[in-house]
């Protein structure tokens, strides 16, 4: 492979060209060989480790990096609850009548991966197993980023968030004249119940944020940015979620706060994984000068426009 860079000097000026350095050069057209699969493999699991950290700075940042954004958020949050009764008695008794179909079960041997969660689960767990067997880089990093989306979502929504809120759960129907049955709630403002940190499914002051809404948006993020496609990943993952919605007990703005917090984690773990793998790039292009070698020619070139050099570098 040849890498031509022509150098211009004029003898009454310099003509500014742009400039493509090949440091740019992504590194697997620099590599000399394709790495083996468990090399492949273990750089994939290392820098999705070593990504943590940067991680949840990426999730700090977008939440501190615009706080004007953040506070016509957090306004639009409280608006959202304020009107959630409205809201939530017209998903109950509007939308939800009008979605009538389900997926066909997946048994599940996965420990609380339950219901439709197989439909998420399972094609992140396939796209890894199908990208290590031929030993493709990119299916690797974007499944083990989708996995650790569904992770940071348990811990962040299910354990942190919906603890710290203790929000009760919206009766069935909302608008009826049946009496309330604890520890279900027609309040909208029925926070700060708490009752134990609660890991699985269901339970006192477990409504918001949506643990089902955080996590389906954020592996839907994650799969939008890496494979620059909208359309297909979200609406993935939505027809899964309306597939089952009758069994998410959620005010609107328990959803809509979910998708939220999603689609930061997503994002967050993206941008953390891209900056990491070139951190290592660079690293190895540094400390193993035989991933470049390059033989240099300096071939003199006279035009009528002009006299310069054709530089010409093999590697």
């Amino acid at each position: 492979m040849k890498f031509y860079t022509i150098i211009l000097l004029s003898i009454f000026s310099i003509p500014s060209f742009s400039q493509h350095d090949s440091l740019d050069v992504k590194h697997d057209s620099i590599k000399i060989k394709k790495d083996n699969r468990f090399k492949v493999a273990g750089s994939v699991i290392a820098d999705s480790f070593l990504s943590v950290p940067g991680d949840f700075s990426a999730m700090g940042h977008t939440i501190s990096s615009d706080w004007k954004r953040t506070a016509l958020y957090t306004a639009g949050i409280i608006g959202l609850i304020a009107v959630d009764k409205q809201t939530t008695g017209f998903l109950h008794d509007k939308i939800e009548p009008n979605i009538d179909y389900s997926l066909p079960e997946i048994k599940s041997a996965i420990p609380h991966v339950i219901g439709t969660d197989s439909y998420i689960v399972y094609p992140i767990i396939g796209l890894y197993a199908g990208s290590l067997l031929i030993n493709n880089e990119k299916g690797q990093v974007v499944a083990v980023n989708a996995a650790k989306s569904l992770a940071y979502s348990y811990v962040i929504t299910q354990i942190v968030l919906k603890t710290l809120s203790s929000r009760n759960r919206p009766q069935r129907k909302i608008n009826d004249d049946k009496p309330v049955v604890e520890p279900f709630t027609k309040n909208p403002w029925d926070f700060g119940n708490y009752d134990n940190v609660h890991f699985g499914h269901g339970g006192t002051g477990t409504s918001f944020p949506s643990f089902h809404a955080t996590s389906y948006f954020a592996v839907a993020k994650v799969f939008q940015m890496e494979y620059n496609n909208y359309w297909i990943p979200y609406t993935f993952v939505t027809a899964v979620f309306l597939s089952d919605i009758k069994s998410h007990e959620h005010w609107v703005s328990d959803l809509l706060v979910g998708g939220l917090v999603g689609t930061i984690i997503g994002r967050s773990i993206v941008i953390s994984s891209r900056k990491q793998r070139a951190k290592r790039d660079s690293t190895v292009f540094k400390d193993d000068p035989k991933k470049f070698t390059m033989q240099k020619q300096l071939i003199p070139q006279i035009s009528n426009s002009m006299v310069g050099f054709h530089f010409i570098g093999t590697f």
